[in-house]
C-alpha cells in the first residue's frame, strides 16, 4: 500500500502522478514536491512503527522526481552532453514504466476485490439431497467391476476398421446435366417408361441420377408420371415447359 497525501487535487503520490501523466493535464516537471514531502515527514513523526516498504516506495518516487526537476536547473539542453541527455530520458522512461506497472496491479486489485464482493453474496449448499430424490438417480456403477472397465477401455482404444472404397466411383453425370438432356429428348419420345429411358445405362449411380432428374422435372410440372401399382412400371409423359414461368432452378444433390 503506497503512502497517501490528502489534498484537494490528489490522494497519494502514485495517484497524483498517474492522473497528471496519463491525462496530460500538468507537466510532470511542474509538480510541487515540497508539500508532499513535508506532509510525509509529519506523518512519519506521528508513527510509532514505520512501514519500511511504504517508506522505501515513497522515497524512491520522491528521489526520482527531485532528480528530474533538478534537470530543469541545468543549462539549455543544447549545452548538455549527449550522455546526460540520454540519461534524463532513460530516467523518465523508467519512472513512467513504474507508474504503469503500479496502475496494472491497482486495476487487478480492484478486479479481485469485485470478485470477492460477488463471492460474499453466494452461499454453498451444506445439506445433502432431499430424501425423496435420493433414489431417483440409478447407480451407474452398480455391478461394474474392474474387468468390465478394462474391457470397455480396450474397446474404446481399439483401432477402428477402415472402409474399403475401391468400388466407389465419382458420378460422371449430374442432375442438372441430365435434366437438360431429358428436356431435349423427351419431347421427341412423347411417352416412355423409366426402364426404357435407362436401358442403355450400366452404372447404377447413373440410373439414380436419371431417376432424380425425372423427379425434378415432375416437380416443376414439365412431365407427368403414371404408376398403376406399387413397384410397377413408371411411365413418363412429356407435358411441356410453361413459357411464362420457364424452368426453375435445379436442386443440388450430393452423396
Amino acid at each position: 500500500m503506497a503512502y497517501e497525501v490528502e489534498t484537494s487535487v490528489f490522494s497519494g503520490p502514485f495517484d497524483l502522478l498517474l492522473h497528471l501523466i496519463l491525462q496530460d493535464e500538468v507537466d510532470l516537471y511542474e509538480i510541487s514536491l515540497g508539500g508532499i514531502i513535508d506532509a510525509y515527514i509529519q506523518e512519519i513523526q506521528k508513527m510509532e512503527d514505520v512501514n519500511l516498504a511504504v517508506a522505501t516506495e515513497f522515497l524512491l518516487i520522491a528521489a526520482t522526481l527531485i532528480e528530474l526537476k533538478s534537470r530543469r536547473l541545468l543549462p539549455d539542453a543544447s549545452d548538455l552532453d549527449l550522455e546526460d541527455e540520454l540519461a534524463l530520458w532513460e530516467e523518465r522512461d523508467l519512472l513512467l514504466a513504474r507508474l504503469l506497472e503500479c496502475k496494472t496491479f491497482k486495476d487487478a486489485s480492484h478486479a479481485l476485490k469485485a470478485l470477492t464482493v460477488d463471492a460474499d453474496l453466494s452461499f454453498p449448499r451444506l445439506v445433502g439431497m432431499e430424501e425423496q430424490f435420493v433414489g431417483l438417480m440409478p447407480d451407474l456403477l452398480n455391478g461394474i467391476t474392474g474387468e468390465n472397465l478394462h474391457e470397455a477401455f480396450l474397446r474404446a482404444t481399439a483401432p477402428k476398421p477402415t472402409l474399403d472404397l475401391f468400388h466407389v466411383t465419382s458420378a460422371k453425370l449430374t442432375v442438372a446435366e441430365t435434366v437438360e438432356y431429358l428436356i431435349e429428348e423427351l419431347p421427341q419420345m412423347g411417352r416412355v417408361t423409366l426402364r426404357e429411358l435407362t436401358s442403355g445405362l450400366v452404372d447404377r449411380v447413373e440410373v439414380v441420377v436419371y431417376f432424380l432428374s425425372v423427379l425434378e422435372l415432375y416437380k416443376q410440372g414439365v412431365i407427368d408420371l403414371t404408376q398403376l401399382s406399387t413397384f410397377g412400371t413408371l411411365t413418363i409423359e412429356w407435358v411441356g415447359i410453361d413459357q411464362e414461368k420457364g424452368l426453375l432452378g435445379i436442386d443440388a444433390y450430393e452423396g
